[in-house]
């Protein structure tokens, strides 16, 4: 086969571990789209960001054909792979599909969203998938499949975070109905979409000191969420109304309007 004639080489990592069932379900969701390889962490990496190892050795281990665990982050796992354990350069890189959100603020933390950063760095376009904490990742597959098939179509390097709403409703978890993962994709599918900004998240500050089995103290870091505004155009708000939060990210973090700053670089009256 040609060059011309390859498929497309999608990426396929997550920061929950190479064990993760929303990988597998990932995995399941892009191979009819091209080929697929895996690379992902050999434990769980939550919380990651883009931290990258380069003061330690990494080891990749063959899980399977085409399937790799990694001894680091998200972040390495990508890097890694798109430079040296693909045959070529992926064309798509996607992570998932994370079992929590990843809304507002939380892509800072995120080491899902990371890998996917880090496969925009390394040049291909890379979008990241999250659901809600306890709904199943076979809800994402609809989405998956749709917006993985536009970004290999348009080929342009972009960088995608998408949150899914509860398909699950919280009285049919009450009641553990049974719902099969074809009629739960069938809802999910149906979902409306909304181009979003990211919104604001916030957790309660909290640092919990305990003490082992010795006596020594060790500390417990972050609370839980705490009720955030929900600003109509914001992923929170999206996710909040039962719309599917598509937001697109850019990595210049750079403040848009340097005016403000200026004092910085103005004379000091007096000096010198």
């Amino acid at each position: 086969m040609s060059a011309a004639q390859e498929r497309p080489l999608i990426l396929v990592t997550n920061d929950d571990g190479v064990l993760a069932p929303g990988l597998a379900t990932l995995v399941r969701a892009v191979e009819s789209l091209g080929e697929v390889v895996v690379c992902a962490p050999d434990t769980e990496r939550s919380g990651q960001s883009q931290a990258i190892t380069l003061h330690s050795h990494l080891r990749a281990t063959r899980v399977r054909e085409r399937w790799w665990a990694v001894n680091g982050t998200p972040v390495d796992c990508v890097y890694l792979a798109s430079l040296h354990l693909c045959d070529r350069r992926p064309d798509l890189v996607v992570s998932g599909i994370n079992p929590g959100h990843n809304l507002g603020t939380d892509v800072f933390y995120s080491g899902t969203v990371g890998a996917a950063a880090e496969g925009l760095l390394r040049g291909a376009p890379s979008i990241a998938f999250s659901v809600p904490h306890g709904q199943p990742a076979e809800i994402a597959v609809p989405w998956v499949q749709r917006l993985c098939r536009s970004l290999l179509a348009r080929a342009e390097r972009v960088l995608i975070n998408v949150n899914l709403p509860e398909v699950i409703s919280p009285r049919e978890r009450e009641a553990a109905l049974p719902l099969s993962a074809e009629a739960l994709q069938k809802r999910a599918a149906a979902l409306p979409a909304r181009l979003t900004r990211m919104g604001q998240r916030t957790y309660r500050e909290h640092v919990e000191e305990r003490q082992d089995l010795r006596g020594r103290p060790y500390f417990w870091i972050g609370g839980p969420p705490e009720e955030s505004p929900n600003l109509e155009g914001e992923d929170t708000w999206a996710v909040a109304e039962g719309m599917v939060a598509i937001t697109p990210l850019v990595l210049d973090i750079s403040a848009p309007d340097l005016r403000p700053y200026e004092h910085l670089v103005a004379p000091i009256p007096g000096d010198g």
